[in-house]
């Protein structure tokens, strides 16, 4: 029998995790996509403890416009934040999403506004 969409995330998520794992000199940036929003946030692993967090449900970011636009300002966001908290490299976590899309339009816009992967 077929996986589900979300039993095959999963399955890829695990995968995944396996190899990805945030420090506190180079955290996860670890992202997560619903239908309607998208958040991203860095996430020590060794203390268990997210460091910074940015989604777009937040009140600066700008919802206005397409979701890719809304992901672009996410990324921008947390990079920023990452930033002012001393954080540069990151270990990037595209939590078994497609790189492709949002999650990629996050990606690029964090990395041009300074992070490093």
């Amino acid at each position: 029998m077929a996986l589900s969409k979300l039993e095959r995330r999963i399955r890829i998520k695990h995968r995944i995790r396996k190899i990805v794992f945030g420090t506190a000199t180079q955290p996860r940036l670890s992202v997560f996509r619903s239908n309607k929003e998208i958040y991203a946030q860095l996430v020590d692993d060794n203390a268990g403890t997210t460091l910074v967090s940015v989604s777009s449900r937040d009140k600066e970011i700008e919802a206005t416009g397409s979701k890719t636009e809304v992901a672009k300002s996410v990324g921008k966001s947390i990079a920023e934040k990452a930033i002012k908290s001393g954080v540069e490299t990151v270990s990037f976590d595209r939590n078994g999403f497609l790189y492709h899309g949002r999650v990629k339009a996050l990606a690029d816009a964090a990395r041009e506004a300074g992070l490093k992967f």
